[in-house]
């Protein structure tokens, strides 16, 4: 009788978890900030069709990196655990830090149970009532959550594009000077010329829908 395989447990962990960062360091960047009137999502992306920015919720936004088909897949469950909530009690009561929860269950059960880890970085972003309400969250693909303040970054380049970020960021700005201070960050991190841009914005001015997906003619007027 042959001795079964034995791999010990912290060398899969490893193993998931380097083969995990590989996948989404593949993945084009997102970033997520505050600006005056709420939340920026702006993304490099050079398709038209498949967006990587989409809306969840009234006052909620979901953006993913790394397999397209496994964030996808996250959207869609989030967008039923929201309908759901949201008419079971009531539409204020769909938050996003209850999906930043589930999104890190999911994540985290399917990096500990399943053969394969998904290869992807997720980021969950509320707008408030006033800037104090924005919440900002990110979920790795261990289900690791993280509650971030004035902005966040995903994908392959977040480490650097937070710390470029930081050095620049002080308080909310204007859409325009937002989108043109996060594309710099972008040119300076990449070291070449974008590939497209993908943005929306949860605007806090808008009524009960908040999620406003911007026009790539508005995307270029605030670029200059």
């Amino acid at each position: 009788m042959s001795m079964p395989f034995y791999v010990p447990p912290e060398q899969l962990v490893k193993d998931r978890a380097e083969y995990a960062r590989k996948g989404i360091a593949r993945g084009r960047s997102i970033v997520a900030i505050d600006y005056d009137d709420g939340v920026l999502l702006l993304a490099e992306n050079p398709s038209r069709t498949l967006y990587k920015v989409s809306e969840i919720y009234d006052r909620i936004a979901f953006a993913g990196v790394g397999k397209y088909n496994e964030f996808e897949a996250l959207r869609v469950a989030g967008i039923r655990h929201a309908d759901l909530k949201g008419y079971l009690y009531g539409r204020p009561d769909v938050a996003g830090k209850g999906l930043a929860n589930a999104f890190s269950q999911t994540l985290g059960n399917i990096f500990t149970h399943e053969i394969k880890p998904y290869e992807v970085e997720i980021l969950v972003a509320e707008v408030g009532t006033d800037r104090e309400g924005n919440r900002l969250f990110k979920v790795t693909y261990d289900g690791t959550l993280y509650d971030e303040r004035g902005f966040c970054a995903i994908g392959g380049q977040a480490d650097t594009l937070t710390s470029n970020l930081a050095a620049r960021y002080r308080d909310p700005a204007p859409i325009a000077d937002t989108i043109r201070m996060v594309a710099d960050a972008f040119g300076q991190v990449e070291e070449r010329e974008i590939d497209g841009w993908e943005a929306a914005v949860l605007d806090r001015t808008r009524e009960r829908r908040m999620f406003r997906r911007l026009t790539q003619e508005e995307i270029a007027a605030a670029l200059g």
